[in-house]
């Protein structure tokens, strides 16, 4: 992984400062600690921090193609590295380094735009071509890197991180309240909006085509799956066994490529060991493993992850937190995240990632994914539920529940969502976004309503697919979860944020292209087999772990949340910004409200779906309060802000300036 900015003119092809350019990258430094350069040319900048991990001495970014015309910088990793070098090589390319990055610029100059269809890993990538003055900004086709950009004053500016634009100071930093209401309808944040208005990202399986001042975007990829009933399914599911584990066995040692170590997360649970189990028989050695404590501020899991990681020989690392350690790490996960995050174990992970940094790794290996590809949620199995009633008893009993839910919810129904709101299709996910979308009526503030209006968050999900309705509930569902949770938080806030916050590049062998392709395929029954989540990845695991562990339940990894922030020695800044001041000064949420929901919270039923949501709800609230005050100026409690570092200039070896007579000249070697 590293760091990539830079910026572009849509009208002419004037200057864009060295220093300017600098402040864009020194704002992500955390990204890419190792090295920085700079490419500076009439109307075109290019900057990269780098993490380095393949071509350890010759990879620095940016690079070019042979003449010097074609220009990358990457964050990430094309994995078949090693076999596309053969096959540019074989056509007459000719390769000045071992790095990955070099490949996008000869794949470029043999394919153009269709380069994607080969470049299978987790990547961002700016490409220019500067004899058609055509720039690509692209994306890998989950969401696995981030990519922003923003427009002003002509130009075309993007970063890896928003701070990246920020410390430009061109871009003024503005809230996007459509984009915090859809974090309130989904507790996750955008894939094309953000928290900041005008300020974009590129969806998943997207890029920018810039050229003659034209910005289109175009997408490459997009998850697809057969009509409902044309999946495959065989008399002896044995087939599909081997063939899941053979593509996990391929996943697993993509990402075990480069020339530094590379150790597991572990959680106890089965993705995760999966992933631990196969990259320690692909390195032929036990991997180290890495995994978090609870000490009562959630589920503990650390006597499975112990037993697990005995069980494979690994040499495991325990990072244990208390509520305390969780709310501290707050602000420092708001300023990573760059938006409000409601899911605390987010800032779990962010320090679990600060333990792989201290002991000197770069790399790690994750087993998110497999709740996405083969239904490992609760709200799968409720949905089961649901389509059992109605093919029973038709659609009177799904909605007569829904109706009481709701009604043991409370509050005003004036903005909840249509209850067929996505192409008319009630998902698995919808119960718990009806919740979340009534907990609103409870918190907004009347501005609040006002400035949004009639928008919908639902149009702002990208779930457009011509095929949607062809696909079988649970299929449906799936494409929801990688459109929205997936790539909106578990990817972002709880992915690539937290762990580049520390220099750690996380890779996802279940997020693999080719285990993304064969699990769409297969029947929803070798998903959710009866009431069996990821029945299909739990034959594999069967074959290589001990049962107790195969066989172990899924467990949602969260920790304290609300209870975490309201208990009797939080700090002061909690109250600070949920104060009527605060909240008067954001405008987001009504003052008198949120003291209501605060003060009844506790005596709320522990299992009613008022307490749950409104344990959500209010974290929502609280950590957007922490994200307000962090990036526009403070001033809501005593907690520092956010702020560009001051301009600076370029050191010679950092540099590389072509003029305006070189450009115009044929290019150089």
């Amino acid at each position: 992984m590293c760091g990539i900015a830079g910026a572009i003119d849509l009208r002419a092809q004037r200057e864009f400062p060295a220093s300017r350019l600098l402040a864009m990258t020194g704002a992500i430094t955390h990204r890419g600690p190792d090295d920085e350069h700079i490419h500076i040319e009439p109307g075109l900048v290019l900057g990269a921090r780098r993490l380095s991990i393949v071509d350890l001495a010759g990879g620095r970014q940016p690079l070019c193609n042979e003449d010097g015309s074609v220009w990358v910088t990457q964050n990430g990793e094309i994995f078949e590295y090693p076999e596309l070098q053969q096959e540019l090589l074989a056509r007459g390319h000719a390769l000045s380094t071992r790095c990955d990055t070099e490949l996008w610029v000869h794949l470029y100059e043999d394919l153009g735009e269709g380069m994607f269809a080969k470049t299978r890993g987790q990547f961002a990538v700016a490409l220019w071509d500067r004899k058609t003055r055509t720039l690509i900004l692209g994306r890998d086709r989950v969401g696995i890197c981030p990519l922003h950009y923003a427009e002003v004053d002509g130009w075309l500016l993007w970063g890896s991180e928003i701070k990246a634009l920020l410390a430009s100071r061109m871009i003024e930093a503005r809230p996007d309240r459509k984009g915090i209401d859809l974090f309130f309808n989904t507790f996750c944040a955008g894939t094309s909006r953000t928290f900041f208005e005008g300020i974009k990202m590129i969806p998943p399986g997207h890029y920018l085509l810039v050229r003659n001042g034209r910005v289109e975007l175009k997408q490459y990829w997009d998850l697809d799956f057969p009509d409902a009933g044309s999946e495959r399914k065989l008399d002896d599911p044995t087939p599909l066994v081997d063939e899941l584990e053979h593509l996990m066995r391929l996943a697993v040692e993509r990402r075990l490529r480069g020339d530094v170590p590379v150790v597991s997360y572990i959680s106890g649970g089965l993705d995760s060991t999966v992933v631990l189990g196969l990259s320690s028989r692909e390195r032929g050695y036990a991997v180290p493993s890495f995994t978090i404590g609870l000490d009562r501020a959630g589920p503990d899991e650390r006597s499975h992850s112990a037993e697990s990681a005995a069980a494979l020989g690994s040499r495991l690392t325990t990072i244990t937190l208390n509520r305390a350690d969780i709310v501290n790490a707050y602000p420092e996960l708001i300023r990573a995240a760059e938006g409000p995050v409601m899911d605390s174990a987010c800032a779990c992970l962010m320090r679990l990632a600060g333990a792989v940094h201290q002991q000197g790794y770069k790399v790690v290996l994750t087993g998110e994914g497999a709740d996405e590809a083969l239904a490992g949620y609760a709200w799968f199995k409720t949905q089961k539920i649901r389509d059992i009633l109605l093919r029973r008893f038709g659609p009177t009993i799904p909605g007569a529940i829904r109706s009481l839910v709701l009604g043991m919810m409370g509050g005003d129904r004036a903005h909840l969502p249509d209850r067929f709101p996505i192409q008319g299709v009630r998902t698995a996910q919808q119960d718990i976004y009806d919740l979340l979308a009534q907990a609103r009526s409870f918190l907004y503030s009347g501005d609040m309503w006002h400035q949004l209006g009639d928008h919908s968050i639902y149009d702002d999900l990208g779930i457009h697919h011509d095929r949607f309705r062809n696909w079988a509930p649970l299929n449906q569902s799936l494409y929801v979860g990688y459109k929205v949770m997936l790539a909106g938080l578990l990817l972002n806030g709880k992915g690539d944020r937290v762990a580049m916050n520390s220099s750690v590049e996380a890779r996802y062998p279940l997020l693999d292209d080719d285990v993304i392709a064969f699990s769409t395929t297969i029947a929803p029954e070798y998903k959710l087999h009866r009431f069996t989540d990821k029945w299909l990845l739990r034959q594999v695991a069967a074959r290589t772990l001990p049962a107790k562990i195969a066989n172990r339940p899924k467990t949602m990894f969260r920790a304290s949340r609300s209870e975490a922030f309201l208990d009797k020695n939080r700090p002061d800044w909690v109250d600070q910004l949920l104060s009527r001041e605060s909240l008067e000064a954001t405008g987001y949420f009504d003052p008198e409200g949120v003291a209501r929901e605060r003060a009844s919270l506790v005596r709320y039923p522990r299992i009613t779906p008022k307490r749950i949501i409104m344990d959500l709800s209010l974290t929502c609230v609280l950590a957007t309060q922490l994200w307000h005050h962090t990036f526009f100026g403070g001033g809501l409690c005593d907690l520092p802000a956010w702020a560009p570092a001051p301009l600076r200039l370029p050191a010679p070896a950092s540099l590389d300036v072509l003029t305006p007579l070189e450009a115009a000249c044929s290019p150089r070697a």
